[in-house]
């Protein structure tokens, strides 16, 4: 079973960047794509981005497309979301997805 520990998140300032990671414990951490979520306050939980077991593909969200960047370290088993041009909208706890399991969430706070 594999358990995801989010970090990186804080308060920027729009336009600014955020780099978010996602460590994996386990040893099925290559067998699956993983992805980044988000959940704004009263909205629903949301995708953001994913990546193929190997790295070469990856997928966005029209919201993030061109300004988030998603890559994975199988060696190192983490995940990472570099987000830059950020908006007050990326406001959110993001999370990161591994076949069935969720971190904890890490908070992003972009202020106008």
């Amino acid at each position: 079973q594999v358990q995801l520990v989010e970090s990186g998140g804080g308060l920027v300032q729009a336009g600014g960047s955020l780099r978010l990671s996602c460590a994996a414990s386990g040893r099925t951490f290559s067998t699956y794509m993983m992805g980044w979520f988000r959940e704004a306050p009263g909205k629903e939980r949301e995708f953001v981005a994913a990546i193929s077991r190997s790295g070469v593909n990856t997928v966005y969200a029209d919201s993030v497309k061109g300004r988030f960047t998603i890559s994975r370290d199988n060696a190192k088993k983490t995940v990472f979301l570099q987000m830059s041009s950020l908006k007050p909208e990326d406001t959110a706890v993001y999370y990161c997805n591994y076949a069935t399991a969720w971190g904890q969430g890490t908070q992003v706070t972009v202020s106008s």
